[in-house]
């Protein structure tokens, strides 16, 4: 598979979730950006948007197992890795997996677990493996992690640290359907009698580990190059932040442009591949001052000044 052919593949994904979810095409565009950068994703939006039934299509679409995990406040770590049970036929202690072990995992409302429990997502995230009473288990190929917050209702949860946020390569979020969706919503639910619309599989196990490779191939001229860490270096020099993109922002910056280099079919990657997602990439890592945050500042504000302040290389 070349190139071309994969923004062709990536425009047929789009389509097929698109089929069963009413949402915009950008949105899907940015969850497809984080799968083809071997990211994972944050998805942050009121509830009944549509964050699951997004996440359940894009596996069907893609092919690859699909698991669900409810995070709820007496949610234990176990409960997310798996744990030791004894088989008495054997008479021997057996590992048995959690819902960790899938290639798509859905970690639904991640706030709502304790920090323990949220601490159990870093390893598999990071190292695709789990260590249960230190024995290390390989989770399956591909893998990553879908993950949803609430940002209502904030009593009783547990905001998740900065160090763990930068770990999720993008963060995006549905927002509300336009009149016309919402309209197409109520049609779809009219006269059906599955509960679930279906979605269509568009690619195998093997072809996701092709398409993923894919950004690799991309070429990214020098002049680009400085551009991400130039981004990067301002956001760490503005006033109104107290903590800046870290260098593994500036790194998933440079890989979610070759990403978004393949979804729109170029073997090479322009300005405004890296301007259009910067705001996805970049904003949940920023951490803002207190005056900034009492002044009603927001990130993605922040992160518009200084593509504005920084000059665009032409190539």
């Amino acid at each position: 598979m070349d190139i071309d052919e994969g923004g062709a593949v990536c425009e047929q994904i789009v389509d097929a979730v698109g089929s069963g979810v009413v949402c915009e095409r950008t949105f899907v565009e940015r969850v497809l950006l984080g799968i083809l950068a071997r990211g994972h994703i944050l998805l942050e939006d009121v509830p009944g948007t549509g964050k699951t039934l997004t996440a359940r299509s894009i596996a069907t679409a893609l092919g690859l197992s699909f698991s669900r995990i409810q995070f709820t406040p007496d949610l234990l770590p176990s409960d997310v890795t798996g744990t030791f049970i004894y088989n008495e036929e054997q008479q021997e202690f057996e590992f048995s997996s959690g819902p960790i072990f899938a290639s798509v995992v859905l970690a639904d409302e991640i706030n709502r677990a304790p920090p323990k429990t949220q601490s159990a997502l870093l390893e598999a995230m990071e190292e695709r493996q789990v260590t249960v009473d230190g024995e290390t288990h390989q989770l399956p190929e591909p893998f990553f992690v879908i993950a949803t917050q609430n940002p209502i209702e904030m009593e009783g949860t547990f905001e998740l640290p900065e160090a763990q946020i930068d770990r999720f390569t993008v963060k995006t979020s549905m927002g509300y359907p336009d009149l016309d969706g919402e309209i197409e919503l109520l049609r779809r639910r009219a006269n059906r009698t599955e509960r679930s619309p279906s979605v269509e599989q568009v690619l195998t196990s093997k072809e996701v580990d092709t398409i993923r490779s894919l950004p690799e191939a991309v070429r990214v001229d020098d002049d680009l190059v400085q551009y991400i860490a130039a981004i990067a270096r301002e956001t760490r020099n503005d006033h109104r932040v107290s903590v800046g993109v870290s260098p593994r922002g500036t790194q998933q910056l440079f890989e979610t442009a070759r990403a978004q280099a393949v979804i729109e079919g170029r073997e090479y990657v322009t300005p405004d591949d890296i301007k259009q997602i910067a705001d996805s990439v970049l904003s949940h890592r920023l951490v803002l001052t207190t005056d900034a945050h009492v002044n009603g500042v927001q990130k993605d504000s922040v992160l518009a000044d200084v593509l504005d302040e920084i000059p665009v290389p032409t190539v």
